[in-house]
């Protein structure tokens, strides 16, 4: 049994995870950051579910660049083939779920 006091989680640098499970090759992670990630592509499905902060999500759909507000509470699903990068606002802590090893 685990608690997670998500508001209080901070990393030595961005996104930096705490892993909370893993489960049948899926991992549930909770990073911090304060910094861009980089344009990637999944290796299957994400789940990025904002639990903390402000995030502009950067996303690509038949090579044209969209960005949407992510806010606490808000989920952005990475389809597989989806190529995006998350830009939060200040600090953010995001709950990521995805497959193992995935980028």
């Amino acid at each position: 049994m685990k608690i997670i006091r998500s508001r209080e989680f901070t990393a030595e640098r961005p996104w930096g995870a705490l892993d909370i499970a893993s489960m049948n090759g899926t991992t549930v992670r909770l990073h911090w950051t304060d910094q861009p990630y980089r344009w990637h592509v999944n290796d299957g499905e994400e789940v990025f579910a904002v639990l903390d902060g402000i995030v502009d999500m950067h996303y690509r759909e038949s090579g044209i660049e969209h960005i949407t507000v992510l806010h606490a509470g808000d989920i952005f699903f990475a389809g597989i083939g989806c190529e995006h990068v998350a830009h939060p606002k200040g600090q953010a802590r995001i709950l990521v779920i995805e497959r193992e090893g995935s980028v």
